[in-house]
């Protein structure tokens, strides 16, 4: 499974959809994922890719990590697992 499918799939779970339900352009506001389950998401991830999130849910858009949408995601994660050699 690839970075991006993975990532979908945290996402859907989080969001209680199905994965094909989750698009690439999807916001985390359109499929009604809140602070929490943003939250929970980030954690997924991490355990996941065995990564280290630099996310801070008290100012998320002061995060070096771009939760702007789905797409978005799966790029910063996929740039997390190189800068940390994953």
């Amino acid at each position: 499974m690839n970075t991006q499918e993975k990532v979908v799939e945290i996402i859907a779970e989080q969001a209680m959809l199905e994965p094909a339900d989750v698009k690439l352009e999807h916001t985390l506001q359109d499929l009604g994922i809140d602070s929490m389950a943003l939250v929970e998401s980030i954690f997924a991830i991490e355990e996941c890719f065995d990564i280290s999130v630099p996310f801070n849910a008290n100012e998320p858009g002061e995060s070096d990590f771009d939760i702007s949408s789905v797409a978005a995601i799966v790029a910063a994660v996929d740039r997390l697992k190189a800068e940390q050699g994953k």
